[in-house]
């Protein structure tokens, strides 16, 4: 007999997933309980084995999806490059991340706004990952005569943050990947790095 606890993870990543189509379907003002588990392929039971509502599902799900995207663009920095092309292809598989599901992007930006304190922690937590990224690249790289301090580097996640929301409020997310270059433009501002000749 197998163990119903091995299971688990893999019930809360499908409900996520069922969240997220869901949402892409019908927006998260009309995606019930019903709409996600069917997705998921779960229960209503399990749902609430893992959630106790659809706000905590979606905060689950934003963190998720923030942490994907961090991971993309962790990956997507070489080291071997120089440094406005690290920045800039970082910066591009970033925002092509982002904009690669606009229902699920806009749900993301201004749902997340809308769920009150829960809401906003969430994104102070997503905000302070990608800052401390921020940090230790341009901390750690060569050439750095003073060290970017941490309202700095939350200063250049809120400016591409603000530029991501414009898009997303616009009806615009498509052209979140055309922001690669006022937000390189923003980053070499605040740390000093003068783009290359």
């Amino acid at each position: 007999m197998s163990d119903p606890q091995a299971d688990l993870p893999d019930h809360r990543s499908r409900l996520l997933e069922g969240m997220a189509h869901a949402v892409a379907a019908h927006g998260y003002a009309a995606t019930t309980i019903a709409d996600i588990v069917r997705e998921a392929s779960v229960s209503r039971r399990t749902f609430y084995e893992h959630f106790d509502g659809k706000a905590e599902c979606l905060v689950a799900l934003y963190e998720a999806a923030s942490r994907n995207a961090l991971k993309i663009l962790r990956s997507a920095l070489d080291p071997g490059q120089p440094w406005d092309t690290q920045l800039e292809q970082a910066l591009s598989a970033y925002l092509d991340c982002l904009a690669s599901n606009p229902v699920l992007m806009r749900t993301l930006y201004v749902e997340i706004l809308g769920l009150g304190p829960a809401g906003l922690a969430s994104r102070r937590r997503v905000n302070d990952e990608i800052a401390g990224f921020v940090l230790e690249v341009v901390n750690g790289g060569r050439g750095r005569r003073q060290p970017l301090s941490p309202q700095m580097a939350t200063a250049i996640v809120g400016g591409i943050n603000e530029l991501v929301l414009d898009c997303v409020e616009r009806d615009r997310v498509p052209a979140i990947k055309h922001l690669v270059a006022p937000a390189a433009q923003l980053v070499r501002a605040v740390t000093g790095h003068p783009r290359s000749p």
